[in-house]
């Protein structure tokens, strides 16, 4: 990669997919196929290049995000290999938010699975545009047109195969191009030997030209000249279907679907030629940017920050202009300067030093001290800001401290640490017990983070058991009249204001507006009211959980003119946040978690008997295979220790996974408890 790198011949690209669908084994075909790697990392052995991490080669499952640099048809690809697992979701928004396009593992025996799905979501948030994966086609109970089928009505998407399997399950062993109705098969598993160019097996050549004429109608449907050759007759050539399926493809109307199995090498070659024929460049995808970014100056956007003992580095992609080694830069986000003192390109956990980047590239910074995830860079002060990176929410929480007194201030460091690298861990006091709670999405995420800092940071540290991170909220409106006064010598303390509240839809946050006219209270303080708001928002008025999914709003007051403060109006308005909402009809919510379990028929009923045993309300059933599917929306505080009796049920046979759905009202008994 080099400054001059122009966006014809660049791709940014992301993989991802559900755990355990066989993306990092993806990846790693990958860096083997374009010359990056001279051998084949396999997760089961623990030596792959982009889980580098040793808890990820203990756990055998990707936690970070990892990026690398890649080479094919005289394409650079910078790629990002993303976590599958729903407590590493943040891995997947932040990468998403900066890449141009994305491939899509899908396991060819389960199909779409809960994270795929949820990462489908994210990606159509962002406008990515997807080309899908569908890989272990060598499993028993593989079954490619049953995963398109899934593609299409669980996820809504214009999923749209540009190839046929060749053989089934233990006997698959190529796939047939449908654009150019020619066989690629894989005699053997050897990574080394190209796929044979062949005549389509005859048993096959009716479906192929049934699913060519549909791969043909959708394209051209999309482009009037082709449509209106088409519609006399003309057939397409395959670079004019080509480019007709890449303007699709960029535009998010087409999902390309693909089919192999990397672990036996097959298929990945034809990927890699997907990837450079269908995914956009940099700036050409309808929401590459999000934001504003401006035509020329520096615009960049902070992605990921991780630390070592050399310091931290920042993650960016730039969206405009240059950067060069020893650059000043304007942090818009913050308001302060920085100073870039080196550049690096990454290769997993190697680094290339690099003296300049260029608008598309994705590198690492060192030397910048303040900036966070989600902060933008720019070349020089008033810079617009870029849209930042949505965080998901925290629903677990551990007690945390060092098992010494010695280690209290390597604690706090680490904990520091983690939570600048990782924004979906959440850190703070316990306003009664004074505890330290670290907050995540999950109970494996704040295993490795505990675990972190053991090897990290050298902290012996006693964790407590994960509780349920509630919330509080309002059902109803109220108002509140408050003055707070005090006089004990000297300058006084004066505030008067009342404050509105309203019940807001759940997942809306805090919002705050005023409504004050005529100068009533001097514009000034108005943002210390929004501060003592949001401040005594942090515990609300039933069991100390914090205040969401309502709208405070400053309707009146007054100062005065000598013994009026910004502190006076932050008090003021912390007591009357806490006082009205008492008479807002509060009420304590719960994570409620959407469940899916796949069981052995036979242990069906004991499934869902224990699920309604947790509270859990059934959404529904579905046969993969001879398993059952159920899904299931059961509440957080149910699901503690769930897998243990899951495999007793089922003799082992059972799996599950889980992930935050929404926030509901708890029923009053559950409330009293928590």
């Amino acid at each position: 990669m080099n400054s001059n790198t122009t966006f014809r011949n660049l791709r940014n690209i992301g993989v991802i997919a559900h755990v355990d669908a066989g993306k990092t084994t993806t990846t790693e075909r990958i860096l083997f196929y374009t010359g990056e790697n001279h051998r084949i990392g396999e997760v089961h052995d623990g030596a792959t290049t982009m889980d580098f991490d040793p808890q990820e080669r203990a756990r055998g499952i990707t936690i970070h995000s990892a990026a690398t640099t890649v080479h094919w048809r005289g394409t650079q690809v910078n790629l990002i290999d993303t976590p599958g697992h729903i407590d590493f979701n943040v891995e997947v928004r932040r990468s998403l938010r900066v890449l141009d396009g994305a491939v899509v593992v899908f396991d060819g025996v389960a199909g779409v699975e809960p994270q795929t799905e949820t990462n489908w979501r994210l990606a159509d948030d962002y406008r990515v545009p997807r080309i899908a994966f569908v890989n272990k086609l060598d499993r028993t109970g593989a079954d490619f047109q049953r995963v398109v089928s899934m593609m299409q009505e669980r996820l809504g998407a214009r999923a749209l195969p540009l190839q046929l399997p060749i053989g089934a399950e233990g006997e698959f062993r190529g796939v047939v191009d449908l654009l150019t109705l020619r066989a690629l098969v894989w005699d053997r598993d050897d990574a080394s030997a190209p796929p044979r160019v062949a005549d389509i097996p005859p048993e096959l050549l009716t479906a192929a030209q049934d699913a060519r004429a549909r791969l043909v109608e959708a394209i051209v449907e999309r482009d009037d000249a082709l449509l209106d050759a088409w519609l006399r007759g003309e057939q397409p050539s395959v670079d004019a279907l080509r480019a007709g399926l890449r303007a699709a493809t960029v535009a998010g109307e087409l999902a390309p679907v693909l089919a192999g199995s990397a672990f036996r090498n097959r298929g990945v070659e034809p990927l890699l030629d997907a990837v450079v024929d269908y995914v956009p460049r940099p700036g050409e995808a309808p929401g590459a940017v999000g934001t504003h970014a401006p035509r020329d100056g520096l615009s960049a956007l902070a992605f990921k920050l991780t630390a070592d003992d050399h310091g931290t580095m920042v993650f960016v992609r730039v969206y405009a202009g240059t950067l060069k080694r020893g650059d000043t830069v304007w942090n818009a986000s913050t308001g302060q300067a920085e100073r870039v003192s080196r550049l690096y390109e990454i290769h997993a956990d190697r680094r290339v030093e690099r003296e300049s980047l260029a608008a598309g590239d994705i590198a690492g910074l060192v030397g910048l001290k303040d900036v966070l995830t989600g902060h933008t860079l720019a070349a020089h002060k008033g810079a617009p800001v870029l849209e930042s990176i949505a965080v998901p929410e925290a629903v677990i929480d551990v007690a945390i401290e060092p098992r010494s007194q010695d280690g209290a201030a390597a604690l706090a460091k680490g904990l520091g640490v983690l939570v600048r690298e990782d924004p979906s861990l959440r850190l703070r006091q316990d306003a009664d017990s004074g505890q330290t709670l670290l907050s995540g999405m999950g109970e494996l995420q704040l295993e490795v983070a505990v675990e972190k800092l053991r090897s990290r940071f050298g902290v012996d540290v006693a964790v407590g058991r994960p509780q349920v991170a509630y919330r509080e909220t309002i059902t109803a409106p109220a108002e509140l009249r408050h003055v707070h006064k005090k006089q004990s010598g000297g300058p006084g303390q004066f505030a008067e204001l009342t404050l509105r509240l309203a019940p807001l839809p759940r997942g809306e946050g805090l919002r705050f507006a005023s409504t004050v006219v005529g100068g009533a209270i001097p514009r000034e303080f108005i943002p210390a009211v929004e501060a003592g708001i949001r401040r005594a928002a942090q515990a609300g008025p039933l069991a100390g959980h914090p205040l969401v999914d309502f709208e405070a709003t400053l309707v009146d007051g007054s100062a005065h003119v000598r013994d009026s403060s910004a502190l006076a109006f932050e008090l003021a308005a912390a007591t009357a946040l806490r006082e009205a909402a008492l008479k807002a009809a509060p009420v304590v919510l719960e994570p409620v978690m959407a469940v899916e379990v796949i069981t052995p028929a036979e242990s069906l009923g004991d499934v869902i008997g224990d699920l309604l045993r947790r509270r859990g309300q059934v959404q529904g059933q579905d046969a993969r295979g001879n398993a059952v599917v159920v899904t299931a929306h059961v509440p957080l505080e149910r699901m503690f220790g769930y897998i243990g009796q899951l495999r007793a049920l089922s003799s082992g046979r059972a799996q599950f996974t889980m992930q935050l759905s929404h926030y509901a009202e708890v029923p009053a008994r559950v409330a009293m408890a928590a």
